[in-house]
């Protein structure tokens, strides 16, 4: 596979906090309910003055100074992102003005499967053609697609981006295998129609679905890799719903503690969890050189993607 490891990575959460405390006060809803059905506690709100490319500017700076770089350095960024800026031009444009890149940028719209799909282009155009540094940042500002009156989905969405920096690196380290799927026939389930501002989403159909892809695409790219659920050090999946993951994982022969979650406190971010998550494991130290890593993102489309990665050798 392609010879494309992490080396930095960065994140940007917005500081305004939406708790459930917040939703009980304006909704017929409780903390209980919102724990037992979906495991978030609380969840991050963009201010006025932030956008998905204020916050992908934010996250990407982090990611290239950890990489020990500097905007020169970067030979090509690739934006995940649900909830652009504007519909022209793309979010990706933005972030490269903000970070004052030289480099080609384009945006990649897989929704919570977006940034495994992003990192997987990434990580194979770096190594087609001979990139030294590729910036993946996934950005979102769910919370201004969200009906604020509906305690469906409310309770659901966050803010935040996070990005990590993939550099070349030693033959056996870095993207080991990938699977990328998608089910178009069932896009209705989870969408803002034409015409609509706010989500529209059946709950219990994108549960069932999510559950299904997770397993399957996730034991795919095991056996890609030529690895089984014992190899795994850590699995990062989406972070959408706590009964979803631990479902999945259970399923897949993955413990709980090799299983990274933090959607209690910053909900689905759709394509900044996977990153926001990654980056939380290695801060706490949940991450070490040979490590085998476990990405899977799924969501609206519906697509999912799910990436093997051998933690280090740069």
């Amino acid at each position: 596979m392609t010879a494309a490891t992490i080396t930095g990575l960065g994140t940007a959460i917005p500081e305004a906090r939406l708790t459930n405390a917040d939703l009980e006060a304006r909704l017929d809803t409780s903390d209980e309910w919102i724990v037992a059905r979906t495991g978030i506690r609380e969840r991050r709100v963009a201010a006025p003055a932030e956008t998905s490319s204020s916050l992908a500017v934010e996250a990407s700076a982090a990611a290239i100074k950890d990489a020990g770089l500097v905007p020169d350095d970067v030979d090509l960024l690739i934006v995940a992102t649900t909830t652009p800026d504007q519909a022209l031009p793309q979010t990706s444009a933005l972030v490269h003005d903000g970070l004052g890149l030289r480099c080609g940028a384009f945006d990649v719209g897989a929704a919570c499967a977006g940034f495994v799909h992003a990192l997987v282009v990434g990580a194979t155009l770096l190594d087609a053609g001979n990139l030294g540094a590729v910036v993946i940042v996934g950005s979102e500002t769910l919370t201004r697609i969200v009906d604020p009156d509906d305690r469906g989905t409310v309770p659901l969405f966050g803010d935040g981006a996070a990005a990590v920096v993939l550099r070349p690196c030693e033959p056996g380290y870095g993207l080991q295998s990938w699977d990328l799927g998608c089910d178009g026939s069932a896009s209705h389930i989870l969408a803002v129609p034409p015409g609509e501002q706010y989500i529209q989403m059946e709950g219990q159909e994108v549960f069932r679905r999510a559950v299904r892809a997770v397993i399957a695409s996730a034991g795919n790219v095991l056996r890609a890799a030529g690895r089984d659920a014992d190899d795994v050090d850590l699995f990062v999946p989406h972070q959408a719903n706590a009964r979803i993951i631990s479902m999945a994982a259970t399923q897949l022969g993955i413990p709980a503690a090799k299983t990274m979650v933090n959607l209690e406190r910053y909900g689905n971010t759709s394509a900044a969890s996977v990153p926001i998550a990654l980056a939380e494991a290695a801060e706490g130290g949940r991450l070490v050189d040979g490590d085998v890593v476990l990405l899977s993102g799924f969501g609206a489309g519906m697509a999912w993607a799910s990436a093997v990665l051998r933690w280090g050798g740069a």
